[in-house]
């Protein structure tokens, strides 16, 4: 048995002094008040991070040549980053990458892979003139041989996110996917808000790094940004504060307090020290912490969990809402046993100072310092 007390404890949805957590095995046995003799870390002890849009790390994409090995490695620098889990993420490909993905992400599922929690298909079924850094060529509707695969890989992975337009799929393809345990969310769409509003009502659950490649807030047309803030879908952001100006994550904090989760959207270089890498055949540069192709287009972002925290709190978030975005709403997104300090869950934890920067991880290794 271990007693572990920091100076404040979140578990995921409150911010709790003078209490500590009683481990087993590596298993987190109870919360209890911190016993005399026990002296608290200074900072604040959390779940770790649990982040549902990750393209690639320690130098790898998810891509055309991800394979299960390629899944742990990627998983493992996310977890010296923070996360206690991940969704790996594949952007726009064809569909014998996308089946390739999906058999590898199986693969690590089966194997018990640490910090895997299912995998997130950002495309290829979205609109094209809302491509951002996605290959427009690769870009398509769904067919019913697409919805198949992707009901059959849903039955073998902890989790399958799907990011798609509801201008390429239609809302009885949006509802059986949903029917089939995938979480739908719409991104890279140029949809109205009464497109937006119809996905939803067939099933869709979220939003995919609100604000950008997406029909925008406009007070006659509102598009898929007004359906998100006027609704109850959940929405990723990535709040690095040049995706998104720190005033439109400040109206999007009060517009949906409790309806926004975290993202890093970060790519290969994550954990690393590379400033570039390809990306399907084109050069993605590494400049004052942006991810941009050649001509400045943004391409993904270089970004870990614990600044995102820190941006959302000086947008106008509260601390504990600003965790919790990064834990146990993404976390109960999907479903997975993640992003809380709870009888029964691994005991997966990190440890932040008082201004919220990763000081340090703790697992079934015991304590260790982040990557840089």
């Amino acid at each position: 048995m271990q007693t572990l007390a920091a100076t404040a404890l979140f578990d995921g949805e409150r911010l709790l002094d003078d209490m500590a957590v009683i481990l087993r095995d590596g298993v987190i046995d109870a919360i209890v008040p911190r016993p005399d003799g026990v002296v608290p870390m200074p900072g604040i002890l959390a779940p770790g991070f649990v982040d549902l849009q990750v393209n690639g790390g320690a130098g790898l994409m998810v891509g055309a040549t991800t394979d299960a090995t390629a899944l742990a490695s990627i998983c493992a620098v996310h977890r010296d980053l923070g996360c206690a889990g991940i969704l790996p993420t594949l952007i726009t490909d064809s569909a014998a990458v996308t089946a390739r993905v999906l058999a590898a992400g199986i693969a690590a599922a089966r194997a018990g892979t640490p910090g895997f929690l299912g995998l997130h298909l950002e495309g290829p079924h979205l609109d094209p003139r809302r491509a951002g850094a996605h290959d427009a060529a690769l870009i398509r509707p769904m067919t019913e041989a697409d919805m198949a695969v992707l009901i059959a890989a849903r039955a073998d992975l902890p989790a399958l996110m799907v990011t798609l337009a509801p201008e390429a799929a239609t809302p009885a393809q949006i509802a059986a996917l949903t029917a089939a345990g995938i979480v739908v969310s719409l991104g890279h769409s140029d949809c109205t808000l009464d497109q937006a509003q119809a996905a939803f009502a067939a099933g869709a659950r979220c939003a995919t790094h609100l604000f950008n490649a997406m029909s925008p807030l406009g007070h006659r047309q509102p598009g898929l940004v007004g359906a998100v803030l006027s609704g109850d879908a959940q929405a990723g952001i990535i709040a690095d504060g040049t995706h998104v100006d720190p005033a439109a994550l400040r109206i999007a904090l009060r517009a949906r307090p409790r309806g926004l989760f975290l993202v890093s959207d970060c790519m290969a270089v994550a954990g690393t020290p590379l400033t570039e890498f390809p990306l399907q055949g084109r050069r993605i540069l590494r400049r004052d912490g942006r991810l941009t192709l050649a001509d400045g287009t943004l391409a993904g972002a270089d970004l870990r969990l614990d600044r995102a925290v820190r941006v959302a709190v000086a947008a106008g978030a509260g601390s504990a809402q600003a965790l919790a975005m990064a834990t146990s709403v993404p976390a109960d997104l999907i479903g997975a046993q993640a992003g809380r300090i709870m009888p029964g869950r691994a005991a997966d934890l990190i440890l932040l100072d008082a201004d919220l920067h990763l000081t340090g991880i703790r697992d079934g290794a015991g304590w260790r310092a982040p990557r840089a």
